[in-house]
């Protein structure tokens, strides 16, 4: 007997049933996010490693432990991308897309891979959809693109979020803080974990995101950026406060929010969810001010976000769904052979005219198949008999109400491409 083969640890396949969340994220966040302004950018799977080694930061974890990283035929280093970022600046750079001048907005969507353990809410392979603006460092981008964000997640129909803000500082202002927390931190090193004396040493600032007990109570009373923050940075995140507040967006101000990967500059944030557990962040982002110049472009302020599509999709209700994008229209059953040769004829020419159509292949009785039509879900069956065919009709039956009608068989189309126009404009509501 063969042996069964299993997907990896780590991964998982998205299936019927679960797929049209992710369908709906999708297409949803083209609709928000084209409305705003913003064009698709589709970008490579992998790329050569320095191109995350130097943007996301040679200390972090994602560096250090998580990237699945081989060489090619020719030498070279690659890495799957375990985030988009590092790509879309990579492209922007490589493109020459800051010449002329203006603001470039771009959002991604796709799977990234990180050599994680698994666990709730982590993948190896995982999906994310985010959006890059360059070429702005004025704070109403930052609200705009979160006010964006926000509106995105409730055409999902997600309610039970928490925007989480904070300002991680600038060049200035950082190393002052960072050299304070060093301080603060010399005398409670032995109380850190094993991950968080190495970063002590090397990313301190990183010990907030522990998730950790000691570490949490080891830095509870360790300082903060917000009293050592220069006065343009202040300026800037009271500025994106103020214009969130003219969007009425909600906010919790959170000091000692840091975000994982290096190239973090000014506003930084995370939208967490009450329906989830440890893992409740859904997206974050903030402001890259200095990246873009890291890749040999011209200095250029930047600011994006990264949704989690694997934790949110699990949070939208089926009812929120679309989801009838799938169900046919038109089920077909049949009586006799000359029933089908119809049938098979119809149905092309119904597909044709864009009118989503089914039909039981096994043939079986017409109780049988009435069965199917209604599993299908569609709206309405057509059925072919020989009284039918001699008269040159065809029963249309409404499968809500039971309702029939005998109508002519040239006026099908006719009368059936209104009902599916008005089937797919309650999807695209």
């Amino acid at each position: 007997m063969t042996d069964k083969y299993h997907a990896i640890k780590g991964v998982k396949d998205i299936l019927p049933g679960e797929i049209e969340k992710w369908q709906f994220m999708e297409r949803t966040a083209g609709e928000v996010f084209e409305l705003y302004g913003f064009s698709e950018i589709r970008i490579p799977i992998f790329e050569k490693t320095a191109v995350f080694t130097r943007s996301i930061g040679e200390t972090t974890d994602i560096v250090e432990k998580e990237m699945y990283t081989f060489p090619d035929r020719g030498g070279d280093s690659l890495t799957l991308r375990p985030e988009g970022t590092a790509s879309v600046v990579r492209a922007y750079v490589e493109h020459n897309l800051y010449n002329p001048p203006s603001v470039v907005k771009l959002y991604y969507m796709g799977p990234m891979f990180r050599c994680e353990r698994p666990q709730a809410g982590r993948y190896r392979q995982f999906y994310q959809i985010g959006a890059e603006v360059f070429g702005t460092e004025n704070p109403e981008i930052d609200a705009e693109v979160i006010g964006m964000l926000m509106r995105y997640f409730e055409k999902l129909g997600l309610t039970e979020l928490e925007l989480q803000i904070n300002s991680l500082g600038c060049d200035e202002c950082r190393p002052k803080f960072k050299e304070a927390l060093l301080q603060f931190l010399k005398q409670k090193k032995s109380l850190l974990c094993e991950d968080c004396q190495r970063r002590y040493e090397r990313n301190p600032l990183r010990i907030f995101d522990c998730k950790s007990a000691n570490c949490h109570e080891a830095t509870k009373d360790a300082p903060t950026i917000e009293t050592h923050r220069c006065e343009n940075c202040k300026r800037h995140f009271d500025s994106t406060l103020s214009y969130l507040d003219k969007l009425d967006i909600q906010y919790t101000k959170k000091p000692k929010l840091v975000r994982g990967l290096d190239y973090y500059t000014k506003t930084a944030f995370e939208i967490v969810s009450k329906g989830l557990g440890s893992q409740n962040a859904i997206a974050g982002g903030g402001r890259y001010d200095k990246l873009v110049e890291e890749f040999g472009g011209p200095p250029t302020p930047a600011f994006g976000f990264a949704i989690g599509v694997d934790r949110t999709a699990p949070l939208i209700q089926q009812s929120a769904i679309s989801n009838q994008q799938s169900v046919p229209l038109i089920f077909i059953a049949t009586l006799g052979e000359r029933a089908d040769l119809k049938a098979f004829e119809l149905i092309n020419v119904l597909r044709q005219n864009g009118i989503r159509v089914e039909r039981d292949y096994e043939k079986g009785s017409l109780k049988s198949q009435m069965k199917k039509a209604n599993k299908s879900g569609a709206r309405y069956t057509i059925v072919i008999g020989d009284n039918e065919l001699d008269k040159d009709t065809v029963i249309l039956r409404d499968m809500s109400s039971a309702k029939q009608d005998e109508i002519d068989m040239e006026r099908i189309v006719e009368i059936l491409v209104p009902l599916q126009l008005d089937m797919d404009n309650i999807v695209r509501r």
